[in-house]
């Protein structure tokens, strides 16, 4: 990693940074506030040593002086003189509790110690240290005076300067806590931001996204939490960031082949939740507003979303068609949108693979690609199944959603892998979401593409909208009874609906 590499890591973990910072400053609050207030009382002592009166003498009663300052220090934090202390002052507290709270020191080629007493108490600070410097005067006066009744001691300690009442606590140190959670914050938070980013095995990057695709990046849709509610916009007289992002796609499309630009186009994804269906329907809608007659395709047969995202009937549709049990112009459904026709998935079969695979799902699509300028298709996501890959190999290309930040790498890659074991072109990749941290845009699970559940789920359940239709689905599978009788049942009452002549939903109808 380089420089810039860091930075962005940085920058794309900035709440990690901060929330370290701000946890280290609280805790450094904390602390401070329940460290109860130490006060230092201090006092100086004087080592002198006998010595006559030639400067012979006196050089080497100085150096005496200086040999003991040494081991006086050591005597000053020893358990007997606090003990002889905590007699004198009738303390209540053991020796080893004293000896923690005196501290002696000695600065080189000096004579000269200091002695400081650490305590909750001021009085008691003051009074520890000027009650032990007198001791410690006694205690070497016993033991510098020589053997035989000697009066001249070896060496002295006089009490150079005595302790006064401390005014403010020493400890705790406010701003210096408060300096040290700043400082201990930051570098924890960026160890741990850099540490996370290592880590991350996610697609975040532009330079990621082209070396696992092999392909530019096209399009980079922004969040929008309007989308998630209304996921189809509307791009007369907008110009918001979002309805830009979407023409900037729309733009970038049709200039991947300035010659042969591709019209037949499949908006898919490696995982569900990274927006593939909200890009498909809302690039279409690009489309139509450049005045290009586009059709919307629901390829999602398995969990398809375009009818309800557009209000539309989602009973009979692609599958019916691909069922054979009825003509694609009579599924085709003008929506609000100018210049956007939709076909929506039909009533989910047991068979999605076999007939997205078939001669007449390639044929659908040729006649979809006659009839309009551009054909736009909302797969299932790659890895989910093998739908999308097989509606990529019979189409112009795909365009691969990647969720920034959110998408693995290894499922990204495995994705395109699938696609180029059926052969199919990889047009571009797009981000989406490109400020989302967390959260899906439509519950999209796995479990949605069990063979077993799906049938049940659309025959049973009643279309959203309230259109009768006039139609009997037939498929060369063997389906429950009930279940092929509830799934003719909704079939039957909304293509009767779309077949009303006052309300033709078709490119042959009046409207249109």
């Amino acid at each position: 990693m380089n420089l810039l590499d860091y930075v962005k890591a940085l920058r794309t973990r900035w709440i990690t940074v901060c929330a370290t910072m701000l946890v280290a400053v609280l805790a450094a609050i904390a602390y401070t506030l329940t460290t109860a207030p130490q006060y230092q009382a201090s006092t100086q002592l004087y080592v002198s040593a006998s010595a006559g009166s030639s400067m012979t003498d006196l050089y080497q009663g100085n150096r005496l002086s200086q040999e003991r300052v040494l081991s006086y220090t050591q005597l000053l934090m020893g358990e007997t003189l606090a003990q002889r202390t905590i007699d004198r002052l009738n303390l209540d507290m053991p020796a080893s509790a004293l000896r923690a709270k005196v501290k002696a020191s000695s600065k080189l080629n000096t004579v000269l110690i200091d002695v400081s007493v650490l305590d909750t108490s001021p009085t008691r600070a003051r009074d520890v240290a000027n009650a032990l410097s007198d001791e410690f005067v006694q205690m070497v006066r016993e033991l510098e005076t020589p053997p035989g009744g000697g009066t001249i001691p070896n060496a002295r300690v006089i009490v150079e300067q005595r302790a006064t009442l401390p005014t403010s606590p020493v400890t705790p140190k406010k701003l210096r806590n408060l300096l040290a959670g700043i400082a201990g914050g930051l570098a924890l938070g960026v160890g741990l931001a850099l540490v996370r980013d290592r880590l991350d095995n996610t697609v975040k990057d532009r330079s990621t996204l082209e070396t696992i695709t092999g392909v530019g990046v096209v399009g980079a849709i922004p969040i929008d939490k309007e989308l998630r509610r209304k996921p189809a916009i509307s791009f007369e007289g907008n110009i918001s960031s979002v309805a830009e992002s979407f023409r900037k796609l729309r733009t970038n499309l049709q200039f991947l082949s300035v010659d042969n630009p591709p019209r037949v186009i499949v908006v898919t994804s490696a995982s569900p939740g990274e927006g593939k269906s909200t890009t498909a329907i809302n690039v279409a809608l690009a489309l139509a507003e450049a005045e290009h007659d586009v059709v919307l395709v629901d390829g999602d047969l398995r969990r398809p979303s375009v009818d309800k995202y557009l209000g539309l009937v989602g009973s009979v549709g692609f599958s019916t068609v691909l069922s054979g049990s009825v003509a694609l112009s009579e599924v085709l459904q003008t929506t609000t949108f100018t210049n956007l026709t939709a076909l929506t998935s039909g009533v989910t079969p047991p068979n999605p693979s076999e007939l997205l695979g078939s001669q007449a799902a390639k044929n659908v699509l040729g006649e979809l690609r006659e009839r309009f300028d551009y054909v736009i298709i909302d797969s299932p996501p790659l890895l989910a199944v093998t739908d999308s890959a097989l509606l990529c190999a019979t189409s112009d290309g795909a365009l691969i959603m990647v969720r920034q930040g959110q998408t693995k790498r290894e499922h990204l890659a495995h994705a395109i892998g699938n696609l180029r074991d059926v052969g199919a072109t990889v047009l571009g990749a797009a981000f989406t979401m490109t400020s989302a941290r967390s959260g899906t845009e439509y519950g999209y699970s796995y479990s949605y593409y069990r063979p077993d559940n799906s049938w049940r789920e659309h025959a049973s359940t009643p279309s959203t909208t309230e259109r009768v239709a006039d139609l009997t689905l037939h498929t060369d599978v063997v389906v429950p009874d009930h279940a092929q009788a509830n799934g003719n049942a909704i079939a039957d009452r909304d293509m009767a609906k779309l077949r009303e002549p006052s309300k033709a939903n078709t490119p042959d109808s009046e409207d249109q």
